[in-house]
């Protein structure tokens, strides 16, 4: 699982290294949360654009009150299962996830530090998502995730699919067999680099400034 990650470089530098202009606006913070805002390069009419969305599809379970909060499912474990397969087969609702790190949690319950992963040698890289338009909460994506490789292994068992610049055309453009293929394979070990904190993993309130759920 993965429900926490960042990007601390500016907007212009993200436009960039994706080739796509500079949105005119964008409420996506540097720490990402499931159900807040992140930011997400998708392709418009032959085109990358990037822009905010908030990370998470909306899912109501069994039981809920019609006035309570729909839970953000913001990873995806199988885009073979049939609630994913049927966006995951369509090119045009897949997207990349621009980060510069991404955070499990470690150590014992009431005091879990944060341990960081990012890709050695890439300060900006990307996760594969699927995005869609929600009555809910507008347009919203969700992270592919995969098992995790041996550098990852330490700390937690599954890990984002992660993309390097020359997989992001393959992933938003590929047949279905394609986007299969990304979530099965495991991404080299030797470009991941993790780094131990002593961050706690849930922060005091005090500290969270600009991190606000949109709903």
């Amino acid at each position: 699982m993965c429900n926490l990650y960042t990007m601390r470089k500016s907007m212009a530098e993200v436009a960039a290294h994706f080739g796509v202009k500079v949105p005119s606006f964008s409420n996506a913070p540097e720490e990402a949360y499931p159900g807040t805002p992140g930011t997400v390069v998708r392709e418009e009419a032959g085109e990358r654009v990037m822009q905010s969305m908030t990370w998470g599809f909306p899912l109501r379970l069994k039981g809920m009150s019609p006035t309570a909060k729909p839970k953000p499912v913001n990873n995806i474990a199988d885009i073979q299962k049939s609630f994913w397969r049927g966006l995951a087969a369509k090119p045009q609702w897949r997207c990349l996830i621009p980060l510069t790190a991404f955070a499990e949690a470690e150590g014992p319950k009431g005091a879990k530090t944060r341990t960081w992963f990012n890709v050695r040698d890439q300060p900006i890289f990307a996760a594969a998502g699927l995005w869609r338009v929600s009555d809910e909460w507008g347009p919203v994506y969700s992270m592919v995730m995969t098992d995790c490789n041996e550098a990852i292994r330490p700390v937690h068992d599954r890990m984002p699919v992660l993309l390097m610049p020359d997989d992001y055309d393959a992933w938003i453009h590929g047949d279905f067999d394609t986007a299969v293929s990304f979530q099965q394979r495991c991404f080299p070990d030797k470009l991941i680099k993790m780094t131990r904190t002593d961050e706690l993993w849930v922060r005091p309130r005090s500290v969270m400034k600009g991190v606000l759920p949109l709903h």
